[in-house]
This record gives structure tokens, sequence and C-alpha cells, in this order.
């Protein structure tokens, strides 16, 4: 018979005065996905996204403005392979910010157009995003960011974020401004 043994192991939070630069930022993201083309043709097809480095069948590297990948798409461990299940831990959503309100409104109107569900649409009070999931069930948020003067504050000046329903119809009036 075969002993295992289990390994716990245990992080002590070390409480210290440190901050992350201000200038750090998050990068990309790379994702395990059942199906390359089928990514590609969401993210390239639909988002717009450049394709930038496809490694043969198994991975492909895109982005916006030429940078050298916003986000991997892999299928090395994930090939065929059902979507995670909702209530796993893991990632929520990727979210992608695009610099203008009325950049958001040509995505939402491409949406529409395609018929690509969205599954949420709400106004945080310091940006709006629209919500939907990539075809391997993935979380994708689409926003923009409101200027920092009209961000929501409680009265000792802290930020106070929302979630309100985003009017759909307001945001496609951009496309007529």
């Amino acid at each position: 018979m075969l002993a295992t043994s289990m390994c716990i192991f245990v992080f002590q939070i070390v409480h210290m005065s440190y901050t992350v630069p201000l200038q750090t930022r998050i990068g990309y993201i790379h994702l395990k996905v059942a199906d390359l083309d089928r990514s590609l043709s969401f993210y390239r097809g639909l988002l717009g996204f450049e394709l930038m480095q496809k490694y043969g069948t198994q991975a492909a590297f895109i982005s916006a403005g030429g940078y050298h990948h916003h986000i991997g798409l892999n299928t090395w461990y994930s090939k065929d392979a059902p979507p995670a299940q909702g209530n796993a831990p893991g990632l929520f959503h990727t979210a992608i910010l695009y610099p203008t309100r009325k950049d958001l409104a040509v995505i939402l109107q491409r949406l529409i157009d395609a018929k690509y569900p969205i599954t949420g649409a709400s106004d945080h009070g310091v940006s709006e995003a629209l919500y939907l999931e990539d075809p391997d069930k993935n979380g994708v948020e689409l926003y923009w960011d409101k200027p920092k003067e009209q961000w929501p504050l409680d009265p000792n000046g802290n930020l106070q974020m929302i979630t309100e329903p985003l009017d759909l119809q307001n945001q496609l009036s951009e496309l007529h401004q």
C-alpha cells in the first residue's frame, strides 16, 4: 500500500509599509482557450484586436495599437476542453479599457449588429461598462473611464463607486455626435 501525504502551505501575511510604484500597471493576460480559431474570431473579428504573432495552431498573441501583445490565447492545457464552472475560483473577467465613450459606443454597436449576447451594462460612477463572455465563457468587460473630476466622492473625499444600469440608447447617441 502506498502512503500519501498532503502538504499544507500556510502563508503568513506580513504587514509592511509598502505600496507598489505609482507607474506600475497590469500588463497582458494569457487565456486558456479550447479552440484557438474560434477565440481569434471573437477577439480579432468582433472586438478588432490585431494578430501580432501566431505559434502554429496552439497559441496567438493579439494587441491594440501594435504593442507586442495585450492578450495571449493558448490551447496548451485546454484544447477542446469544456469551460470552467462558473462558481470555480479563477479570473472573473478581463477588462478592456477604451479611450473614449464614443469608442465604447462603436463596440456596443458592433456587438448589437453581430447579435452577440451582452450579459450586463453598468454605470460605475467612475466608468461605464459592457459585460459579455468570450466563446470559452471567460468574462470580458469593455469599458471607458470617466474623467477623474466626475468620479463620485463621499463628503470626506473617499471614492464611492456605484453599480447602476447603463443607458444603452444614451451610449449609442455618442455615434451621432
